[in-house]
């Protein structure tokens, strides 16, 4: 029947311009002829009957009258109330001002308990202490006794956290599945941390709005409270790692530009160039929102990785590192290696975008990822560095040959970066973190404690955010994160960061503060911000019929089409 009525549409259409047509071709073979020409009045009937015949055929397949005769239905029930714009702006402004400033304050002191604890704590490279692992917690060997490091945890229902069995008295410790869980940094760090679950349960009797607090230390592990159990994967193996959390890295750093330069000469075959694709990998983890970068290859030739975006940076957002991934694999080595002139592109790139006010504006790196330098290029950095060293050099030697570790050592001594050797494929994780430490010390050295919010994101990667949807599918949330320091005498000047601490946030129109609602959302801002003056953007969030009940969001501009208070609403 569908069919028919398109068909029935088309002919229509088709017959009318067809005359149309005609009539044109008629008008124009009488141009400079005897023909006589159509009378206007018979043209303006013809437009007319064409118009009434396309007018007929919207009003019958667009279905409007039966919306009006729906509007009509309801009309005596609505009712339209003009809103003071200004007024609810500072309402909404407030609220959130006060939901911040508390959320804020709970950081502040967390911090604050954390920085004193860590003062007051001698390390203990001896030191042995039982902690409550995530993992291992309420699990038993085969005699029926507790495991190390698990011991009896209560777990309880809690309607707060969507009935998820969670403790409110005590924190949990996740250690990554490639770090050793009674490691002496690990051990000492979990135990001066002990101190913040006093703090955990002061902040939520404070403030009973709280979701989850963390501390992500610099060491790698990760205390969560409320505490809850984990579990691992199908392979046994949990892969968090709170050091590649979006609010742990724009907490620990500032926004950079990162220009990756990736060796693909000859003698980086093999073993080599699938540990230098991993370091590379493991880089981006590190990268968030606020960052931007770009990866070229190198031997005799440069080679973008992803030859459209040649001679830019992109922003580090998710779609954009995993479309850079897929291309590493696509990288082989040969040839011989010209370090100089992919150095020299680096430095070009970085200026040039710099000077576009695109970018970062702030920190910028480059990311050396190769087996060797058999010249120190001094001369390259006394053009493009020096004497102000803005950009810093962190050079990454691939392999157990330590032939041409020392130019590379010089490289990053002279340009305020960091040396890191990567042998094998376990030491990539750990090896890579090294540079966030370097580039967050002026943070600590100036004590700058910054107050970081992220951005509106769906968090898969906690155990808990299986349970934490609000029935049309996963909750926004956002998190407020802050540096923590080392405030030692010894280690002051040093900049040391110990970690990060943050607190979660669901972005619901349930939230008692009346912020976070879909109207809200940062989408929402963003989408309005790129629209012409004088429009609005609504996003409006919508389940799939999919499993997975993706949240879709459809924006539609409206158009101030009058000097009228209220809008012209185009659907």
């Amino acid at each position: 029947m569908q069919v028919d009525r398109r068909c029935a549409v088309c002919g229509a259409c088709f017959t009318w311009l067809l005359l149309l047509f005609s009539t044109l071709s008629v008008r124009a073979s009488g141009v400079g002829s005897t023909h006589k020409s159509i009378p206007a009045s018979v043209v303006k009937l013809w437009a007319s009957a064409f118009g009434g015949e396309m007018k007929s055929i919207s009003a019958k397949y667009s279905g409007s009258q039966l919306l009006q005769k729906k509007y009509k239905e309801f009309e005596h029930a609505v009712r339209v109330e003009e809103i003071d714009g200004l007024r609810l702006v500072k309402r909404l402004a407030k609220n959130m001002e006060e939901m911040f400033h508390k959320k804020a304050q709970a950081m502040k002191r967390l911090v604050e308990a954390a920085e004193e604890a860590h003062l007051l704590h001698e390390e203990d490279p001896d030191l042995q202490y039982e902690y409550f692992n995530a993992v291992l917690i309420n699990e038993v060997n085969e005699e029926g006794n507790n495991v190390e490091l698990g011991g009896e945890f209560v777990l309880q229902p809690n309607d707060h956290f969507n009935n998820l069995s969670v403790n409110l008295s005590l924190s949990v410790v996740q250690v990554p599945t490639n770090m050793y869980n009674k490691d002496s940094a690990i051990v000492n760090g979990v135990f001066w941390s002990e101190a913040l679950n006093k703090v955990f349960v002061d902040n939520f009797e404070r403030d009973p709005s709280l979701i989850w607090q963390y501390f992500g230390s610099a060491k790698g592990f990760f205390r969560q409270y409320p505490g809850i159990k984990w579990k691992p994967d199908e392979h046994g193996v949990i892969a968090f790692d709170c050091r590649n959390r979006k609010w742990y890295i724009q907490a620990a750093t500032s926004p950079k530009d990162v220009v990756i330069l990736v060796d693909v000469s000859g003698s980086m075959k093999g073993l080599r160039l699938t540990i230098a694709r991993q370091t590379v990998s493991s880089i981006l983890d590190t990268l968030g929102d606020d960052d931007f970068f770009n990866i070229i290859a190198y031997n005799e030739e440069l080679h973008y990785v992803e030859p459209c975006l040649n001679g830019t940076l992109v922003q580090a957002d998710v779609t954009n590192k995993d479309h850079f991934r897929e291309h590493l694999d696509k990288l082989f080595a040969q040839g011989i290696g010209m370090l100089d002139i992919a150095l020299t592109e680096a430095f070009s790139l970085l200026s040039d975008f710099n000077k576009t006010g695109r970018g970062s504006e702030c920190s910028q790196a480059i990311m050396l990822v190769t087996d060797g330098a058999v010249h120190t290029y001094d001369a390259i950095f006394d053009r493009y560095n020096w004497p102000d060293k803005k950009v810093r050099i962190f050079p990454y030697l691939i392999g157990r040959e330590s032939a041409f570790a020392e130019n590379l050592k010089w490289m990053a001594c002279a340009n305020k970066g960091y040396f890191t050797q990567i042998s094998t494929l376990a030491d990539v994780q750990e090896n890579v973190m090294e540079y966030l430490h370097v580039l967050s010390r002026p943070k600590v050295i100036d004590r700058e404690h910054d107050t970081v919010w992220t951005e509106a994101y769906i968090d898969s990667t906690l155990p808990q955010a299986q349970k934490l949807d609000d029935g049309q599918g996963p909750v926004l949330m956002t998190t407020v994160a802050m540096p923590v320091f080392s405030t030692k005498n010894e280690t002051r000047n040093h900049g040391i960061l110990l970690g990060v601490l943050s607190n979660q946030d669901f972005l619901t129109a349930e939230d008692k503060e009346g912020v976070f609602n879909a109207d809200h959302f940062p989408l929402w801002y963003k989408r309005a911000a790129e629209q012409v003056p004088g429009t609005f953007v609504y996003s409006i969030p919508f389940s799939t019929a999919l499993e997975n009940k993706s949240v879709v969001l459809a924006s539609t501009a409206i158009q101030l089409l009058d000097d009228r208070k209220s809008p012209i609403v185009a659907a």
